[in-house]
């Protein structure tokens, strides 16, 4: 599996702004750095053995992202989480997954195909019981990715790779408060069977059915803080 969240899928050179990049990103939406805390360039300069120009280019892309937000005079700070942040990234989801799904089935390639019957057995490989919620979110976050990139559309790749990395912040807030997570892993399941059988119609319906469960699941959980 490729690191969690490996952010937008154009590549970037690989340069060391993309590291810290990257990097900073794992930590915000692993709870690492929490929503609110205070984030200091020395600091994560010290924890990644990184520049401090490349930690300042990651963090005006992260400020772009919204997940970390910097104020005059104050410094940089991981943006706070609330309730409504929630209604408004599965709005986007709800609209832009299904699209996403739908386009994969008609587009993908014979190869890309043969890559998501690929992740189809690794799913069913995948041991849930044994497996770190940082393990569960990387399993999670990749599947959804490569239904992304199967969708062959760089845009909406972009777009949704974005939201995605919001919504898995709020998830791994609550993760421990959820029943079920071997149930949401196995979801993807009949999704990516629908899209290697190029059934447009099933992938847009089972995808729009994943983000609205995920959302009330999570908006649940959240209310129950």
């Amino acid at each position: 599996m490729e690191q969690l969240l490996n952010t937008h899928s154009p590549s970037r050179g690989g340069s060391m702004a993309d590291e810290a990049y990257e990097q900073i990103l794992h930590m915000l939406v692993t709870l690492h750095i929490h929503p609110g805390d205070p984030i200091h360039d020395d600091q994560i300069m010290r924890e990644l053995s990184i520049g401090r120009t490349p930690v300042r280019e990651a963090l005006k892309r992260l400020e772009a992202d919204k997940l970390v937000v910097t104020f005059a005079k104050r410094g940089t700070f991981a943006t706070r989480v609330e309730i409504s942040d929630l209604a408004y990234v599965s709005e986007i989801r709800q609209q832009l997954e299904p699209m996403a799904a739908a386009r994969a089935a008609r587009v993908a390639t014979s190869a890309t195909r043969e890559e998501l019957s690929e992740t189809y057995r690794q799913i069913q490989e995948f041991d849930i019981s044994e497996a770190s919620t940082a393990e569960l979110l990387t399993f999670d976050a990749e599947v959804h990715r490569k239904i992304y990139r199967a969708a062959g559309n760089p845009y909406l790749e972009d777009v949704l790779v974005r939201h995605s990395n919001l919504a898995t912040r709020i998830w791994c807030m609550v993760i421990d408060k959820l029943p079920g997570l071997s149930t949401h892993v196995q979801e993807h399941l009949q999704l990516l069977q629908a899209i290697i059988d190029g059934d447009e119609e099933k992938s847009a319906q089972l995808s729009a059915e994943h983000v609205a469960q995920f959302e009330a699941a999570v908006r649940a959980a959240l209310l129950d803080i």
